[in-house]
């Protein structure tokens, strides 16, 4: 076997021209050695030029290149089918590129036996040219490599991070029931609130999250006592006189590769481990996302808030989930008609089907029962006075008395939820929700509520967010109980808009409104009126 210099060793003596790229080497950059400024990435293996789309036969190294590539297969390519011929490189990447090449040379021409003394001397200088920086490379790869046993052996140490949120809230009100009528006494009054949270996240295995949470605020239920129903209450409500609590307590861990459990102490709902289709608005109560409850997520998630319980999400495929979940409030308190199993439940069962990344439905049950004592049935400060089943609303709509209302209710609550991400800005929402319900001994209920979302990720700037919420609150649509009289039926709507703009990093601003028809599903009363701006920081 013969090979000239003309072909074995011209295009190594080109090399040093052609190896002016960031990293044009068979095998992935070497960590912690010095390299351009060009973050290094992984490289494929050309068989031909013509495969590089920025190399063209008009380039001045075009001939050396292509013997390079297609005589000695020591070059390689980007990802995206490039070069990148001029960008700069260091001597280390010089190295370990001539390097390959050589030991490619050595054995195509079987060892060195077919070279003359002329070329193989020159191959000599050159890897004697570049001994110290092969040598201070093999020096690093060994070093790494210690490390790397190193960090397998102690890969995982407990940690706790801590998280922030601490919203401002400046907010009004106008119309509704109990505000309209000009009643000074009933007049709501410009408010400026607060809520926070701190919140530890521990790990223990690297995969788990230990979830504790303390919370603090003065919002209270927002406008609700003064328009006399929960609609348009907003989701980071419900703290009062600034006290700090134990607002959640949730260990999560990985059971197997596919399942998620989450063990809920305290504060459990079940959106906390359940696929609510809402995201950019679903934020868990927090103040980043939707500025009311209703706008977080389809109220019938809201069964069993506050409770103790589990839930497990279960991937079954590519496109398949399913989630399991079991809430009881009062599980941790051991008297009669309480506990985990005698008492006040939700048991929630869940199917997601994710035709494609931008597409998926989902197909909900919850079954629920609610002791007529203490926190009775509710969609957890969502929805009219009337859906909600409140004892003095029915007694206001039939001839028997709040005590004769105040009774046990069994529900069975169905859901259809949908999401498409029609573009990366643009995101389409929808669910509806029905509830058949039973109060104990006295007759039936049905309660509805649907909306329709649109979200707007990077709307005019990148990093905002836009988004618009038309739908239903629950509404009680029909009742079955003798001795009621006519009842207000009108669909009360729910019109919410939104604008988060991000001023850095981890401050927001959201000014937005909430518009309610028909509130307390009631044409006769006017429609009320929330304006808010929201200042959230995050850190």
């Amino acid at each position: 076997m013969t090979h000239s210099t003309s072909w074995a060793i011209a295009p190594l003596l080109g090399f040093a021209g052609l190896m002016a790229t960031a990293s044009p080497l068979n095998s992935a950059p070497i960590p912690n050695v010095p390299t351009s400024s060009e973050t290094p990435q992984q490289l494929a293996q050309v068989t031909s030029v013509s495969q590089l789309s920025d190399v063209q036969p008009t380039d001045w190294a075009f001939q050396a290149l292509q013997s390079l590539v297609e005589r000695y297969g020591c070059i390689a390519g980007y990802p995206d089918g490039t070069f990148r011929g001029n960008n700069f490189m260091t001597r280390y990447e010089f190295a370990a590129g001539l390097n390959a090449c050589l030991d490619q040379i050595v054995a195509i021409v079987g060892g060195g036996d077919g070279l003359d003394a002329g070329d193989l001397a020159t191959i000599r200088r050159l890897q004697e040219e570049f001994a110290a920086e092969l040598a201070t490379l093999r020096g690093r790869v060994d070093g790494l490599e210690a490390r790397t046993s190193e960090l397998e052996a102690n890969q995982f140490s407990a940690t706790t991070q801590l998280r922030g949120e601490v919203a401002f809230v400046l907010a009004d009100a106008w119309g509704g029931d109990g505000i309209s009528d000009g009643d000074s006494d009933n007049d709501v009054q410009t408010i400026f609130a607060n809520r926070g949270r701190l919140n530890l996240v521990s790990s223990f295995t690297g995969r788990d999250r230990l979830h504790t949470r303390l919370q603090f605020g003065n919002l209270g239920n927002s406008f609700a006592d003064e328009m006399n129903t929960n609609e348009g209450r907003f989701a980071f409500d419900g703290d009062s006189g600034n006290s700090l609590n134990l607002n959640r307590l949730h260990y999560v861990f990985p059971a197997t590769d596919t399942l998620q459990v989450t063990l809920m102490a305290n504060a459990g709902g079940h959106q906390f481990y359940n696929d609510t289709f809402n995201p950019g608005l679903e934020a868990g109560g927090g103040a980043t996302g939707a500025l009311s409850r209703f706008g977080e997520r389809n109220p019938i998630y809201r069964s069993g808030l506050g409770g103790v319980g589990v839930g497990l999400r279960q991937r079954l495929g590519d496109s398949l989930e399913l989630s399991l979940g079991y809430l009881a409030r009062g599980g941790n308190t051991p008297e009669e008609g309480a506990g985990l199993f005698n008492g006040n439940y939700s048991a929630l069962g869940q199917l997601v089907v994710e035709p494609s990344d931008r597409l998926k439905f989902g197909l909900t049950y919850i079954r629920a029962y609610d002791v007529s004592q203490g926190r009775r049935f509710g969609f957890g400060g969502t929805g009219t006075q009337l859906s909600n089943l409140s004892p003095a609303a029915l007694a206001a709509s039939s001839n028997l008395s709040q005590g004769q209302l105040t009774t046990a209710v069994s529900s069975h609550h169905y859901g259809v939820q949908a999401l498409w991400d029609l573009s990366p800005r643009l995101r389409v929402g929808a669910w509806g929700g029905f509830t058949d319900a039973r109060l104990i001994g006295l007759g039936d209920a049905e309660i509805w509520n649907y909306a329709l979302t649109l979200s707007f990720p990077d709307l005019l700037l990148p990093g905002n967010f836009g988004a618009l919420i038309v739908g239903a609150e629950p509404y009680l649509g029909r009742v079955d109980i003798p001795g009621t009289q006519d009842m207000e039926n009108e669909t009360p709507f729910h019109i919410e808009g939104l604008y988060k703009v991000q001023l850095s990093e981890n401050i927001t601003i959201t000014p937005g409104f909430i518009w309610l028809l028909n509130p307390n599903q009631d044409a006769d009363h006017d429609g009320a009126f929330i304006g808010t701006l929201r200042t959230t920081f995050s850190f």
